[in-house]
């Protein structure tokens, strides 16, 4: 008898689950999950993302035990530590095969390629499958054989493709009979993680469990992703999903997400909301083509270095919400008071930050990472280099959100600002938007004139690329 293990990674899910279900298919299965403590504090995982995926993990354990699967756990500082505790572990679970899912950043791909070393060695047959994305980064080229770069072109192939092959959704595996019921040397329980402390209890705002996960996608499809593209950029309705903390954790594949929202074809909210998930496929394929970006480092070479300042008091201002910017401080503290920020807003705070103040990229992308529950380094890392004109497809150095234009087109009554700035709440819905316009003990005086920023920020950048020429 064929016994495989399926490890753990950002597929937290039972359902269309790729690695699983093969690894199920063998014969009776295996789960395992390994922590990494110091890796989470490398990658800037947010406190919130990581109590989540804790939550998740409770979920799933019970949910695999009812088909009698075993979920073990175990902890190593980081991914360097994990080739080392595989070569000790597999051998005690006398498996005959590895299944895991591809992850696309370099630090995770150099990870599974050390521990395929050690499969090898062991003579263990080691499997990653393509599943997080709906077409495999190697699959998807322009016509001259590379890889594209600018997402239109590519996202027109992508469905074209689709429209071919279809999007495939698998069920779950079936129930087993549990091959294990004693915890193998260096495993441990879900409960002896290292989890970072919590303050707060989320498990309201942010529910777990794969159940919740497809409830919560039903319900969007069905109520409002046909008017998505009239809804989406609108902070203060609940137009969106809502749903990008389950597909971040692997709680929700992406292909169950399209599948779902296919059914509905009426108006051009659904082309619109899938061409959102086209965008966070785009972002993992530029990262698995283009590894520096994994690296800090712009995907424009010609850019990689930028006109950046970097002035810690007036970052601090970004991330404390007192920039005296309304439309920028109201979502600062949305941030920062629910671990999610809506996206037209992560435009606008990302913009002002890189723009207006000039401030460099990097510290707007690794304050987001450590505070967002839906933290995802690919989609992340994309659309800050959009916002700072240094990424592949991005934004024109000269394209620059004006944030109190912005906020009066995207919230025009203030709704949203008086929801989290309620210290304007008696305000107008003109004046609400504008700079200054409380003295300075009721409300902080802009940072930076807008004016100021916007002409700075044009010529650090002609400048720069006249260098580059």
């Amino acid at each position: 008898m064929s016994l495989a293990l399926h490890w753990f990674r950002t597929d937290l899910r039972l359902r269309d689950n790729t690695a699983l279900l093969s690894a199920a298919a063998e014969g009776p299965v295996l789960a395992l999950y390994i922590a990494t403590p110091r890796q989470w504090q490398q990658h800037d995982d947010a406190e919130i993302k990581l109590d989540f995926w804790r939550r998740n993990l409770i979920a799933l354990r019970e949910d695999l035990q009812a088909l009698g699967i075993p979920l073990l756990f175990a902890q190593v500082p980081d991914y360097a530590g994990i080739p080392a505790f595989m070569e000790k572990l597999l051998p005690t679970l006398k498996i005959d095969s590895l299944h895991c899912n591809a992850e696309c950043p370099v630090n995770e791909i150099t990870r599974d390629r050390e521990v395929k070393r050690v499969c090898e060695t062991l003579c263990i047959r080691m499997q990653i499958h393509d599943d997080q994305v709906l077409l495999p980064p190697q699959s998807i080229s322009n016509k001259s054989g590379e890889p594209f770069k600018v997402f239109t072109p590519w996202a027109r192939t992508v469905r074209a493709r689709l429209e071919e092959t279809g999007v495939k959704v698998a069920g779950q595996p079936v129930p087993q009979a549990c091959p294990l019921d004693l915890l193998p040397h260096g495993c441990i329980t879900l409960e002896d993680i290292e989890w970072p402390v919590q303050d707060l209890d989320w498990s309201q705002r942010w529910p777990a469990g794969e159940a919740t996960a497809r409830q919560a996608l039903g319900n969007f499809c069905r109520e409002r992703v046909s008017q998505y593209d009239k809804c989406r950029d609108i902070p203060a309705v609940d137009g969106t999903s809502r749903i990008s903390h389950f597909l971040a954790s692997g709680v929700l594949s992406i292909r169950d997400c399209w599948q779902q929202s296919a059914q509905f074809q009426e108006g051009t909210g659904v082309s619109t909301w899938q061409n959102e998930l086209l965008w966070h496929d785009f972002y993992k394929h530029v990262m698995w083509h283009f590894p520096h970006v994994c690296k800090h480092r712009a995907w424009r070479s010609d850019v990689s270095h930028g006109p950046w300042r970097h002035d810690r008091n007036e970052f601090a201002s970004w991330c404390n919400g007192t920039t005296g910017i309304p439309i920028i401080d109201a979502a600062m503290a949305q941030l920062r008071q629910t671990g999610w920020m809506h996206n037209r807003l992560r435009m606008i705070t990302a913009m002002f930050l890189t723009k207006h103040l000039l401030i460099d990229w990097r510290w707007g992308e690794r304050w987001f990472m450590q505070h967002l529950i839906d933290g995802d380094f690919a989609a992340n890392n994309g659309g800050w280099q959009w916002s700072a004109s240094t990424g592949t497809d991005a934004a024109p150095y000269f394209r620059i959100f004006n944030p109190v234009t912005q906020s009066k087109r995207f919230d025009p009554d203030g709704n949203f600002i008086r929801k989290f700035l309620p210290q304007l709440k008696e305000l107008d819905s003109r004046s609400i938007h504008e700079p200054g316009i409380l003295a300075p003990e009721t409300y902080p005086m802009p940072i930076v004139d807008l004016g100021f920023g916007r002409e700075r920020a044009l010529n650090a950048f002609r400048t720069g690329r006249d260098q580059a020429l």
